[in-house]
């Protein structure tokens, strides 16, 4: 089995990584704080002291971690990816980053004769935690099918979508969604609350119509039991519909959201993105 570097221990991360190791590829990590190795080494995760030391005990490496700057310090920085033995290796950039910062590591890793792929997840801890990440790649077709076990043991659904950068869209186009329906979700309820109807109510309603999805379900329970610990922090929702709008996305909806959340970010930005209803209701008066 190949040897599997991993770099970027957060609330993604560590499920992830140890989806690997349950199923018996040798994985080395690698996180900037340290504290976070524990729950991986106690499953037989080796570990490196840099992402240059990651390289050499891999045959690929992947990457998860939170923007384009947090990209560029692991393979640029002093002890980083591409001052370290990647040749003839893959790269999978797993974060949720630009199609310009994807585009400029695979430069920098065709210089080293490595391959590249992005390949953002949709999906939060919970699928994480489960291998039910859906994973959208681009790059080289060869290099996806080559570490396409890999990605079969962390989602249900894996798919390659094009040249390098491609996969990055993909993931901009699917959080810019998730964004405009929290938001509409959030809306929904507060309108028929303002009216008399209760949320349970409703959302038991929109449970049973066409409308209704496992994302309605989680998100309408967190909601009702006014919890708002963040699977995925609005903070990074604001992050995604920037990167969105910087690649073109300017349809109203989309706008509109950026606006909101951003004026939400203050406040709300560690919660989760369905703190928005809070930021909504606060509107509101």
């Amino acid at each position: 089995m190949k040897k599997i570097g991993w770099i970027g221990l957060g609330n993604m991360g560590i499920p992830m990584a140890a989806q690997l190791l349950k199923a018996s590829y040798p994985v080395t990590v690698y996180n900037r704080s340290t504290e976070k190795e524990s729950a991986l080494t106690a499953m037989g995760a080796a570990v490196a002291e840099s992402p240059e030391a990651l390289s050499r005990e891999s045959d690929v490496v992947i990457v998860m971690v939170t923007d384009d700057q947090a990209i560029t310090a692991v393979f640029e920085g002093e002890k980083g990816l591409i001052r370290g033995q990647i040749d003839g290796k893959v790269i999978i950039n797993m974060s949720t980053v630009s199609p310009a910062i994807s585009k400029k590591m695979d430069e920098l890793c065709k210089l080293q004769n490595c391959r590249y792929l992005d390949a953002p997840v949709s999906g939060s801890v919970k699928q994480a935690e489960t291998g039910q990440l859906v994973i959208m790649a681009g790059g080289a077709k060869s290099a996806f099918e080559e570490v396409k076990p890999i990605f079969d043991v962390l989602g249900k659904l894996s798919k390659w979508v094009g040249d390098t950068g491609a996969g990055n869209i993909a993931k901009l186009a699917i959080n810019s969604l998730l964004a405009l329906y929290t938001q509409g979700l959030a809306e929904t309820i507060l309108f028929a609350s303002e009216k008399g109807i209760q949320p349970a109510d409703l959302l038991e309603l929109i449970g049973n119509a066409a409308i209704g999805n496992v994302y309605t379900k989680i998100k309408g329970e967190a909601i009702l039991n006014d919890d708002y610990k963040a699977a995925f922090a609005l903070k990074h929702i604001v992050k995604d519909l920037r990167l969105a709008r910087d690649e073109g996305i300017s349809s109203p909806l989309a706008k509109t959201a950026l606006s909101t959340y951003e004026r939400a970010q203050a406040q709300y930005g560690e919660e989760d993105l369905v703190a928005i209803i809070k930021a909504l209701k606060s509107l509101n008066g």
